[in-house]
């Protein structure tokens, strides 16, 4: 699987989407090849979501605590 960022484009009255040459290339892709589009909205919604929480404790804090309860007895 490759990820590739394109944008839909007005094709008469469709929208397309171009895979650009690089796209082509590393995929191996051809005229007339069935592919399996996932298709996401660019947003940056989980970046302003996840900026937003502020912890008391560092990430190794944590993790070191997530570890003691782990593997405690």
């Amino acid at each position: 699987m490759i990820s590739i960022e394109s944008k839909i484009r007005q094709w008469g009255r469709s929208l397309g989407v171009v895979i650009p040459k690089e796209g082509v290339e590393k995929g191996g892709f051809r005229a007339d090849d069935a592919v399996t589009l996932l298709i996401t909205k660019k947003s940056d919604a989980l970046k302003r979501t996840f900026n937003s929480f502020k912890f008391k404790k560092s990430t190794d804090e944590l993790l070191n605590e997530i570890d003691r309860e782990a593997w405690s007895e």
